[in-house]
C-alpha cells in the first residue's frame, strides 16, 4: 500500500499578491481554529484557484473541491493537478455523457427504462478517486453534485482490494476467483477496462481506473513469478513490479457469501410488497414487480452484479429505511477540507437535488416498478450533506445567503485582479429614447474596434431589439438558448472576428462569455424584479464588462431597484480598491489579449454534422459513432491544452449529436 502521510506540495513559480497573501492568511488562521465555515469573496479573475492551493499545502488534509457543473469542476481538475504534481489530485463527476433515468409517466401509461450512455474516461476516474481516498490522505477530489449520490460503503470496498506479489503462492482458480468477486469480467478477446483473460500460465488483468496499461501475471505452478506493467498500445513492457495492488472494477461490489444473505432480504421484501399489491388488488403492478425482482436476484445471485444494482444499495448496505447512503464523502474519513466553488450556484443545486429524485422514486414504487427500498437508493438531503462537512470554505464573486448567513456577513475578500483591470464603470440610463442611445453608444464602441452586450428579460424584447439594430445596418446577432453548440459558437466567434459587433441575448451569464473585446454592457430593463434582476446576477452581467480596460455597463431603468443600488455599490467599493492598489503599485490596467480562434466551429466539422442530417438511419449511426469519437479526442486534447471553453462547447455538440436520432 502507498504511504498514507505523504504531504501536498504546491509546485509553482507564482508568489501571491494583490489580496492572495491576507486572503491566504486569513483562511488558514480559521482552519487552524477549527472555525467551522468560512467565505471567500473573490472577485473573477483575481485568482481562487491559487489561493486555495496555498491553503491546502498548509492546512494538509485531504480536500474535497465541489464544483457546479463539468466545465468548472475539469477546469479546476486540471488547474490542482499542475500545482500539485507529486499529490493524488482526481476528478469525480457522473459517469454519463448521456443519462435519461429510469422513470414512469402513469397518465400515459408510459415507462421510460433508464438510457444511459457511460463514459469509461468518467467512470475510470471515479474508481480512481476511490482508490486514491482509500490509500493516501494527500488527495483532493474535485467533485460536482454527484459526490452526494450513493456509492458503496468504503469499509466493504476497501475490503476488496487484494495484493498480488512477486513469489506469492496462490492458484491460478483462486486468483480468477478473486478478480471475478472483485467485479472483473473475463473476456479472452477484447480486454476493455475492467476485464481479464487467462491463457495458460499468463493472466492478464485490464485495470478498471486507467487506459494506460494492462498488467500481465506469469504463474509457474501456484507462485507468481512475475507482474509486468503492459503499455496497451505497443504491447512492451513499461515496468516490472514486485507487487500490485488489484482495485475493484466497479463502484459496488460484494463478495458471493454477503450477496446470499443480500439476495434473501431482498427476497423478502419482495414477498412482502408482492402481498401487498394482491390485497390491494393491484394484480398487474404485483405481477410486474414479481418477474423484475426475481430476474435481478438471479443475476445478482449467478454474477454478483445486476443492471440497476444501486436500486438495492440499502440491501447491499444493510442500511435500515431512511438512513443515509454512503457517498464518496464518506472517502475522506473524519478530518477533511471541502472548498464549494461558485458557492451561489452550488449551494441551491445540492439543495434541489434530494427531492427531485424522491417523487421520481415514488411513482416507480407505487406501480410496481421498483421495491420500497429503492427510495433509499438517493443523494443525500442537504442537511445530510452539510452534516458530513467538518471545514468548508465557500468561494464566489457573489456568495449567496446560506453561505454569508453562516458567517454573519464576514467574508474573507480578494478584490485585486494580477492583470490590474478594475471593475467596469456604471451608469443609469432612461428608457425614453433608449433605443436611440443604445445605437449611438453601439457606433462610439464599434469606432475603437470594441463589441457590445445588451441583455434583455424575455426572448421577444431580444428579437425585437436585434430586428431594429438590423434595420439600422448594424451588425447584430442574438444568442437564444436554441441555438445548437456550433451555431452558439459560430456567432460568438465571429463576434470576435468582426463580423457581428453586438450581441443580444436573454442571459448571457452562461460560460464561454468572457469576451476581452466586449467594453460595454447595456441592461435593458435593470429596475425589473426577478433572477435575472437581483443583486448577484447583476453583479455577474456587471463583469462581462471587466475583461476590456475601458469596459462600462449602462443601465437602462426608470427607477433605481434595490437591486441595483446594491449591485452599483458593491461594484464601486471593488472599483476604488482596485484603483488604490494599481495607483500605489503604478499598475496600468491593460485589456486581455485572447487568441481569436473556430473552436470547435470550423468547416470541417460544420460540414460532416450537416452531412449526418442528410444520411439514412443505418449509416447515419455509424458515422456518428465516428464523429463522437473524434469530437471526444479534441475535448480531451483542449482539456490537456486548457482551452475550457473549447472542451465546454465540444462535450455540448457531442451530448447533442447523442441525442439525436
Amino acid at each position: 500500500m502507498e504511504n498514507k502521510n505523504i504531504k501536498f506540495q504546491l509546485v509553482t513559480d507564482y508568489k501571491p499578491g494583490g489580496d492572495q497573501p491576507n486572503a491566504i492568511k486569513g483562511l488558514i488562521n480559521g482552519l487552524k481554529n477549527n472555525v467551522k465555515h468560512q467565505v471567500l469573496m473573490g472577485a473573477t479573475g483575481t485568482g481562487k484557484t491559487f489561493t486555495m492551493a496555498n491553503v491546502i499545502q498548509e492546512i494538509n488534509k485531504p480536500t474535497l473541491v465541489l464544483a457546479h457543473n463539468k466545465t468548472l469542476a475539469m477546469q479546476l481538475y486540471i488547474e490542482l493537478k499542475e500545482l500539485f504534481p507529486n499529490n493524488k489530485v482526481e476528478y469525480y463527476v457522473s459517469n454519463f455523457d448521456f443519462y435519461q433515468p429510469e422513470a414512469y409517466i402513469p397518465s400515459r401509461d408510459l415507462y421510460i427504462d433508464k438510457d444511459a450512455k457511460r463514459n469509461n474516461d468518467l467512470e475510470m476516474m471515479r474508481l480512481s478517486s476511490m482508490n486514491a481516498l482509500m490509500i493516501r490522505k494527500d488527495t483532493i477530489v474535485v467533485a460536482s453534485v454527484a459526490c452526494i449520490y450513493a456509492t458503496q460503503d468504503p469499509k466493504e470496498y476497501g475490503d476488496v482490494f487484494f495484493e498480488l506479489q512477486v513469489g506469492q503462492v496462490l492458484s491460478k482458480k483462486e486468483l480468477l476467483t478473486f478478480l471475478v468477486q472483485t467485479g472483473y469480467t473475463r473476456d479472452e478477446n477484447d480486454l476493455a477496462m475492467g476485464y481479464f483473460s487467462a491463457k495458460g500460465d499468463v493472466i492478464r488483468i485490464a485495470p478498471s481506473w486507467t487506459d494506460k496499461y494492462h498488467i500481465r501475471i506469469s504463474m509457474f505452478g501456484d507462485e507468481i513469478e512475475a507482474i509486468e506493467m503492459i503499455d496497451i498500445l505497443n504491447n512492451t513492457v513499461i515496468e516490472k513490479l514486485r507487487m500490485f495492488t488489484v482495485y475493484p472494477a466497479a463502484a459496488y461490489v460484494t463478495n458471493f457469501d454477503k450477496m446470499k444473505l443480500v439476495v434473501e432480504n431482498i427476497g423478502k421484501e419482495l414477498e412482502k410488497r408482492v402481498l401487498w399489491f394482491q390485497e390491494q388488488k393491484k394484480f398487474i403492478e404485483a405481477d410486474r414487480l414479481m418477474k423484475r425482482t426475481k430476474y435481478d436476484m438471479e443475476t445478482m445471485s449467478e454474477f454478483g452484479i445486476c443492471s440497476g444494482i444501486e436500486n438495492y444499495s440499502p440491501h447491499l448496505d444493510f442500511r435500515a429505511p431512511g438512513v443515509p447512503p454512503f457517498t464518496l464523502i464518506d472517502y475522506f474519513g473524519d478530518d477533511f477540507l471541502t472548498i464549494i466553488d461558485e458557492s451561489h450556484m452550488m449551494i441551491p443545486q445540492l439543495n434541489a437535488m434530494y427531492n427531485t429524485d424522491r417523487s421520481r422514486k415514488e411513482t416507480l414504487i407505487e406501480h410496481g416498478f421498483r421495491l420500497p427500498s429503492a427510495i433509499d437508493n438517493r443523494p443525500l438531503k442537504f442537511e445530510e450533506f452539510a452534516g458530513k462537512l467538518k471545514n468548508v470554505i465557500y468561494t464566489s464573486a457573489t456568495p449567496g445567503p446560506y453561505e454569508l448567513e453562516l458567517v454573519n456577513n464576514e467574508v474573507v475578500e480578494q478584490i485585486i485582479r494580477p492583470t490590474g483591470l478594475v471593475d467596469p464603470q456604471i451608469e443609469i440610463r432612461s428608457t425614453i429614447n433608449q433605443m436611440n442611445d443604445i445605437v449611438d453608444e453601439i457606433n462610439k464602441v464599434i469606432a475603437k474596434n470594441q463589441k457590445v452586450f445588451i441583455t434583455t428579460i424575455t426572448i421577444r424584447i431580444s428579437e425585437d431589439i436585434t430586428a431594429y439594430l438590423q434595420s439600422r445596418n448594424l451588425k447584430v446577432a442574438y444568442l437564444h438558448s436554441e441555438l445548437k453548440t456550433l451555431e452558439r459558437n459560430q456567432v460568438l466567434t465571429d463576434l470576435r472576428k468582426g463580423v457581428y459587433d453586438v450581441i443580444v441575448g436573454v442571459n448571457l451569464l452562461r460560460e464561454g462569455l468572457d469576451i476581452p473585446e466586449v467594453s460595454l454592457v447595456c441592461i435593458l430593463d435593470a429596475d425589473k424584479q426577478g433572477f435575472l434582476r437581483n443583486t448577484r446576477s447583476l453583479i455577474q452581467t456587471i463583469g462581462r464588462a471587466a475583461r476590456n480596460s475601458e469596459g462600462r455597463v449602462i443601465f437602462y431603468a426608470d427607477s433605481t431597484s434595490q437591486a441595483m443600488k446594491e449591485a452599483i455599490e458593491e461594484t464601486d467599493r471593488r472599483r476604488k480598491i482596485q484603483e488604490d492598489y494599481n495607483k500605489a503599485n503604478g499598475i496600468i490596467p491593460k485589456t486581455i489579449i485572447k487568441k481569436i480562434s473556430d473552436v470547435i466551429a470550423d468547416s470541417n466539422i460544420r460540414n460532416k454534422v450537416d452531412e449526418l442530417k442528410k444520411l439514412k438511419k443505418k449509416e447515419k449511426e455509424k458515422k456518428k459513432e465516428n464523429l463522437i469519437e473524434e469530437l471526444r479526442k479534441q475535448m480531451l486534447s483542449a482539456a490537456k491544452e486548457q482551452n475550457y471553453e473549447k472542451a465546454a462547447e465540444i462535450r455540448d455538440l457531442i451530448l447533442e449529436l447523442q441525442a439525436e436520432g
